[in-house]
């Protein structure tokens, strides 16, 4: 099995921004670069489509995108155009999407056969097929896209933790992600959930790859990497902890972490986490540290592990201890 390595973005910077991160990971060996789709920052392909003019050697994509937040159509759209800049290719996430009732976002179809068709929409369209008609999502028999369309067709992940859901994209997608994990107990766990789908497919098991990914905060000084990974952690510790059924975590703790972030005590929240429990949720350390993280999950069977948002205690410093350093250091997992 080839591994592979890649970069995630949060969608909060100036366009500057984005070019100028660009042109750092371009210099690097990283296979993929990824943005998220987060509420309330910017969608996702304006972010793609200002760094794809100088990214050469990844493929670029959103990790991922919430149909709730933006209809199957213009998912396509964006696509295509996305697709026709992209100088090594790129992929579409799809994903249930978190925190969107906090922002007058409402699901009013269940999100697993939400997901499903809106997958089944957009690569017809990118297909250059016509209509659809699903419980969800219907098009007009008319209805195809009238853009020009990729030469090949687009990769999908699907975001998810969950079976069912991971249970579609074994019939559907070409790799699931694991979102806010580092946990390499949770791959084979994942890997039984897409193995039912990829079954009921016809498909070889183990046709679809696990991608972890986490926060991931990189430094020469590991142990302020880590009290600053501690931080950012405790921010989303509370909603994703009881998603791993491999861990077992007193409720007590997460309302005491979940208190303290709602109180803006942020230190006091983070030193409640202990090493163990960092080491399941983020890439926290220095390079060594990453290296022998990203060992693990390569041998519990991941097949993509994605460096998160910050990076570093200087963003820009952890891209390149990433790329110099990490890296190189797991080439022969690339190969």
């Amino acid at each position: 099995m080839i591994h592979e390595l890649s970069i995630a973005f949060q969608t909060d910077k100036r366009a500057a921004d984005y070019i100028a991160l660009a042109k750092l990971v371009n210099q690097y060996a990283f296979d993929a670069v990824t943005v998220y789709c987060d509420a309330p920052y910017h969608p996702s392909y304006g972010p793609l489509l200002l760094m794809a003019p100088y990214i050469e050697h990844a493929r670029l994509g959103a990790a991922a995108i919430s149909p709730s937040r933006m209809h199957p159509i213009d998912i396509a759209a964006q696509a295509a155009l996305l697709a026709d800049v992209a100088q090594a290719g790129t992929y579409i996430g799809l994903a249930r999407g978190a925190w969107l009732e906090d922002h007058g976002i409402h699901e009013d179809k269940p999100a697993v056969q939400s997901i499903r068709e809106a997958a089944e929409v957009v690569m017809r369209l990118l297909a250059g097929e016509s209509g659809y008609d699903g419980e969800v999502y219907k098009l007009a028999d008319h209805v195809k896209a009238p853009y020009p369309l990729p030469d090949e067709r687009i990769p999908l992940l699907i975001g998810t933790w969950g079976k069912r859901l991971c249970a579609v994209a074994g019939e559907i997608a070409d790799e699931v992600k694991v979102g806010g994990s580092a946990n390499p107990d949770i791959v084979p766990v994942i890997q039984g959930y897409i193995a039912a789908g990829e079954q009921q497919a016809g498909r070889s098991v183990g046709t679809v790859g696990v991608v972890i990914g986490a926060v991931s905060v990189i430094d020469e000084d590991r142990e302020q990497a880590r009290a600053a990974a501690r931080r950012s952690v405790a921010m989303y510790l509370p909603v994703i902890a009881g998603l791993d059924p491999t861990l077992e975590i007193e409720p007590d703790l997460l309302v005491r972490i979940q208190r303290l972030v709602e109180q803006d005590d942020l230190d006091s929240a983070a030193a409640l986490i202990s090493d163990e429990l960092l080491e399941r949720f983020a890439f926290a350390g220095n390079a060594a540290d990453i290296i022998a993280h990203c060992e693990r999950l390569f041998e519990a069977g991941a097949r993509r592990v994605e460096f998160g948002t910050p990076h570093g205690l200087q963003s820009a410093e952890g891209i390149r201890i990433l790329g110099k350093q990490v890296l190189p250091a797991l080439a022969l997992w690339q190969q």
